[in-house]
């Protein structure tokens, strides 16, 4: 029995090892350097200066310039301490290489010039002397390498829109324009509110920093575990229960901490074997840590943050925005689940036995308290206070809900801790953060985004509203590969976002929609990130989990087409309708989504054949889209199939034993 549990610690020791190798290779969080000795101790130190500065700016007054300024000095500073300049390099150190401590003088120098002369350059009207110049080359080169080695694809992409900045003068049509002097671009990107210091970086030094703390505090509580535990009370006996775990968790997680790469790394370790042990093939159990843990970024009721974002752009509440995720995110869940829930029948599988699941009383009495900085957090918010005052209450609130059972108490070692590793994890998606800004001051400067909205306006004749969606689909899902959530969404609603306004979509569709497919990329090959972590951990095939994924995202990939010119689906978006309505059109989406799933896995109330497959698939969008008579027509036939497959089923074969 000693032997058997020394395999098992040994094996879980060893998957942990390969998904933190994964995570390496895929997240930038990983690849930091470890610094020893006194070195060690100053990051640190610095690391919970700056997250002190961070909560401070929540009620302290500071400039809106001036905040984002330092912010990226702290972003600059720890990017070359921490990320190695090349993959060989050596990761521990006792002190950063000297070309790194003169990048770090460089940054202080050129942000710190900014602070102190952004005023009087502002009320000149933006001119600026060869110094100046200078300075802003310097900084935009800066920024460049610090993206480089924490995002290199997106370094990449803020290259391109750089370089369109001289060049796009050379191209016919309407991606062409007069082209910019260097001074009128270095002017923008640096000394203007639309480049570095743009929405990016306001983003990054808000929303982002503070949720991502506060993430790393839920960890460090032992939140993580309470999720997981509350999870298999709920599902883990039911057929396919490991995976419906799976998909509970990953949702909750990834909904806290905005990162689906990470949370696969994570939660993965635990969900992918526990799949696998009963039953489900490698490619599927993959294909599902992956799929659930990107949804999160859109689940409300904190989205990753990228909900806030969102608010800020529209200039709604934040409320506003949750209330109208709800029903996208209920969808493609629900479809997620019972995809498991229909292979799981489709192979005879069983649920975890009952020795194996922890008691709900227990769970609920030991780490129930857990839940209370969410508590605190949503009520806050309802009750008009700003989510960053909000956030910061509640990363309070969740140490002292720690202290209440001594199995959970957050110690100074542990705070310390989870100030450290949430100050790092916002480092790379900081600087994604930055960079965007290169992206976002080019698309203002030459209208681009006007353009490629015109252009295509142009391919699509009388402005027809599915298949610009779909032309927008494709550019989101492009723009966001291989880029966190919320900077994927910042990305794609400066350049998407515009062109589906222009064909009448309602702002907070077009944003929704925008949001889902950027979020979506992680799951959509060539790129899909989550899947293919997910599949090193499965030990699976990258291609096969990565195209397994699209098909259990489906729903995720048609939904936003149901609220482009109908919102009821989004609730509170459409001012004509009832509640009643709202309700209904919510029942009829979810039946479709249902019927949907079992046309894809082959399984309804029993195996299916292909024509009954076909039906339940074409049934699927008359029941989504919201319409007396589709629903009518849907109900009907999905009706006929429950009927005659109720009547022709066979008894059901013995599942194999309990896990």
């Amino acid at each position: 029995m000693e032997d058997n549990n020394l395999q098992t610690e040994s094996q879980s020791q060893s998957l942990e090892e390969k998904a933190q190798q994964l995570l390496e290779e895929k997240e930038a969080e990983s690849r930091t350097r470890t610094y020893t000795g006194p070195m060690g101790t100053a990051v640190t130190i610095l690391l919970c200066i700056w997250t002190v500065f961070q909560l401070y700016c929540t009620v302290g007054p500071i400039s809106a310039v001036n905040l984002r300024a330092i912010h990226c000095i702290f972003l600059l500073v720890f990017t070359f301490l921490l990320y190695p300049a090349y993959k060989k390099e050596k990761r521990t150190r006792k002190a950063p290489p000297v070309w790194d401590l003169a990048l770090i003088a460089l940054s202080i120098g050129a942000f710190g010039y900014l602070i102190l002369n952004y005023t009087r350059i502002a009320q000149s009207g933006g001119r600026i002397n060869d110094l100046e110049l200078v300075i802003a080359g310097v900084a935009l080169l800066l920024s460049f390498e610090a993206a480089r080695r924490a995002s290199g694809n997106l370094a990449v992409l803020a290259a391109i829109f750089l370089a369109y900045n001289w060049f796009g003068q050379f191209l016919p049509g309407r991606l062409g324009h007069n082209g910019f002097t260097l001074k009128r671009v270095l002017t923008t990107q640096f000394w203007g509110t639309q480049g570095l210091l743009g929405t990016g970086i306001e983003v990054s030094a808000t929303y982002i920093f503070l949720f991502v703390v506060f993430g790393a505090f839920l960890k460090y509580s032992g939140f993580s575990k309470f999720i997981n535990d509350f999870s298999l009370t709920l599902v883990g006996q039911t057929p396919g229960g490991p995976a419906k775990v799976a998909v509970l968790a990953s949702a909750l997680m990834g909904m806290i901490n905005g990162s689906a790469i990470a949370n696969v790394a994570t939660t993965g370790t635990i969900t992918i074997p526990l799949m696998k042990r009963t039953g489900y093939k490698k490619e599927f159990a993959g294909a599902v840590e992956a799929v659930a843990s990107t949804g999160g970024q859109f689940c409300p009721p904190i989205m990753g943050a990228v909900g806030f974002v969102m608010a800020e752009f529209l200039n709604l509440s934040y409320t506003y925005v949750m209330l109208a995720a709800i029903v996208p995110a209920l969808l493609y869940y629900l479809g997620l689940l019972f995809a498991v829930h229909f292979e799981a029948r489709r192979l005879g599988l069983s649920g975890l036995s009952k020795e194996n699941i922890p008691d709900a009383m227990k769970v609920v009495k030991e780490q129930g308290h857990l839940v209370i900085p969410l508590v605190v957090l949503i009520v806050l918010m309802f009750m008009g206070y700003t989510p960053l005052y909000a956030a910061v209450i509640a990363i309070a609130a969740t140490v002292a809900a720690s202290w209440l059972r001594r199995d959970t108490r957050m110690t100074w070692d542990k705070i310390v801790a989870a100030t450290v590793e949430g100050a790092k994890g916002a480092v790379s998606v900081g600087v994604c953060c930055v960079i965007i800004g290169v992206i976002i001051g080019t698309v203002t400067l030459t209208s681009l985004g006007l353009n490629m909205g015109y252009l295509i306006l142009s391919v699509v004749e009388n402005t027809n509203i599915y298949v610009t969606g779909l032309l927008v689909m494709v550019m989101s899902t492009i723009l966001g590969m291989g880029v966190p959530g919320v900077a994927a969404y910042v990305i794609v609603q400066a350049v998407a976002v515009p062109v589906l306004i222009k064909v009448n979509v309602l702002p907070i569709s077009a944003h929704m929609f925008c949001l889902i497919y950027a979020c979506l990329s992680n799951i959509t090959p060539p790129v899909a990130m989550s899947s293919y972590v997910a599949a090193g951990i499965a030990g699976s095939n990258q291609t096969k989990t990565g195209l397994l994924s699209v098909r259990l995202g489906l729903v995720g990939f048609l939904i936003p087409f149901f609220f482009l010119d109908n919102p009821i689906l989004l609730i509170g978006a459409d001012p004509t309708a009832t509640i009643a309505g709202s309700l209904w059109a919510m029942f009829t989406a979810c039946v479709g989504t249902v019927a949907l799933v079992g046309g894809l896995e082959g399984w309804f109330l029993r195996k299916s054949s292909w024509l009954e497959r076909l039906v339940l698939i074409a049934v699927a969008p008359l029941m989504l889209y919201p319409g007396s008579l589709t629903d009518v027509i849907g109900f009907g036939v999905l009706a006929a199939v429950i009927l005659f497959q109720w009547f022709t089923r066979r008894p059901a074969s013995p599942a194999p034993g309990n896990a």
